[in-house]
This record gives structure tokens, C-alpha cells and sequence, in this order.
């Protein structure tokens, strides 16, 4: 197996405005996440997805099949990933978008990678959704809490308040914590929401939350990467 990081890429079809790396959910590089990217490209972005799970057979999961998740899950540690959003990040370098003027988007899983990404380089914006690991650790990471203050990129945080694997303490906690970045920070609740609430096609799709927080996505790369506000911190 090579140890080169696959990539899903989407470009746009004309102009484009900078790139973002799309970070998976635990259930690898699916339709759904494919999706994302095209919906990127089309609104201008170049959106490279790394395949997190190459190292473990870089297999699509089902979202209900926990079971299957888990050795996948397990086996990433944050030294690997840095590796792999880092081949995403330098593919959108090759395009002309050096890391001030890229961004990262992550969802589940990829929201804890898109949040200790923005910590530890900066991008010229970051937006999570729903990511878990607020209070205690994941993948050799420090609680998100710890990192928010650390922020190096503006960052956008996007949660349900449904969501039975982050409590809305925890989601309060971490907004607070994000305001000590020396970086815009920003983070929605959605009542009506829970886990995965972006997720089409999947009975956690909450569509009116998942539209709201996908304008605040596009309007938070906008604003950030196309104005070059990160580059100038």
C-alpha cells in the first residue's frame, strides 16, 4: 500500500476563488462528502478531500455501523492526519493558494481535525461542524477547549443542541474558551438540531439548520480567505 495520502478533488469550473480542504466524517470519503466538495467547487472553491482512512484500507462506511467505524477510527492518530490534511494543503499550494489564503472545513471527526488544524497553522479560515473531543482528547489531540485559545485561524464552530455527544455546556465552554483566540471566532447552536445534522441523505439531516449553517460556511470563507485578513495577523 502506498504511503501517499489519496486526495478527492473537485475544481471549479471557472473562476477560482481559493481552496478548502474537507475534512471526513468517521465514516470515510463518502457520496456525502464528495457532495460537499462539488458544492464547494461550485461556488468557487478548489475543495480537496484527504482519505483519512488509506493507512486502514480507505474503506466507506455505513453511518449506523458503529462496530465497522471504530478500528478505523482508533488507528488515526494526530500525527497521521497532520500528514494528510498537510498533502491536501499542498495540493491547493500548487494551485496558487499558499495555507494563509486556504481554509478547512471538517465535519464530525474532520470538525476536531478542522479546529486543531486552525490551532497549530494558519489558514485563513476554519469552520466545524459538529466536532466531538471538546473536553477530553481524541487522536492524540488535547480537549478542543484547550486548543480554542490557540486559534492561529478565524474559526467557525457549528452545533445542535440535539446532539447527544456534545452537550451544550460543553459547546458554551468552547465558545468561551474561543473567544481568547487572538483570531475571529464564531459559534452557532441550532435547537432543532443534532449530530450529523448536515449530513443529506440521513435520518440526523435537519435541513432548514444544515442551510443556515451552510451559508455561515460559505459567507466564513468569504469573508476570511478572499480578504485577506489571516495573511495580514
Amino acid at each position: 500500500m502506498s504511503d501517499e495520502t489519496p486526495l478527492s478533488i473537485r475544481h471549479p469550473a471557472e473562476v477560482t476563488v481559493g481552496g478548502v480542504v474537507v475534512v471526513q466524517e468517521a465514516f470515510g470519503v463518502t457520496d456525502y462528502i464528495e457532495g460537499v466538495c462539488q458544492r464547494l467547487a461550485e461556488a468557487g472553491w478548489l475543495a480537496v478531500a484527504p482519505h483519512l482512512f488509506h493507512r486502514t484500507g480507505d474503506p466507506l462506511l455505513d453511518h449506523t455501523d458503529f462496530d465497522a467505524v471504530r478500528p478505523h477510527v482508533s488507528a488515526l492518530t494526530a500525527e497521521d492526519i497532520a500528514t494528510d490534511v498537510g498533502a491536501a494543503l499542498d495540493y491547493i499550494d500548487g494551485a496558487g493558494f499558499p495555507p494563509y489564503a486556504a481554509g478547512i472545513v471538517g465535519f464530525c471527526m474532520g470538525g476536531s481535525v478542522a479546529l486543531a488544524t486552525a490551532a497549530r497553522l494558519q489558514l485563513g479560515a476554519a469552520v466545524t461542524f459538529y466536532g466531538g473531543g471538546v473536553s477530553a482528547g481524541r487522536f492524540g489531540y488535547p480537549p478542543l477547549i484547550e486548543l480554542a485559545p490557540e486559534l492561529r485561524s478565524p474559526w467557525l464552530g457549528l452545533f445542535g443542541d440535539r446532539d447527544p455527544s456534545i452537550p451544550v455546556d460543553d459547546v458554551e465552554a468552547l465558545a468561551a474558551a474561543a473567544a481568547d483566540a487572538a483570531v475571529p471566532t464564531e459559534v452557532v447552536r441550532y435547537p432543532d438540531a443534532g449530530h450529523g445534522f448536515h449530513r443529506d441523505g440521513s435520518a440526523a439531516y435537519h435541513a432548514e439548520s444544515a442551510a443556515d449553517a451552510w451559508h455561515r460556511t460559505l459567507d466564513w470563507f468569504a469573508r476570511y480567505l478572499t480578504t485577506g485578513a489571516a495573511e495580514a495577523l
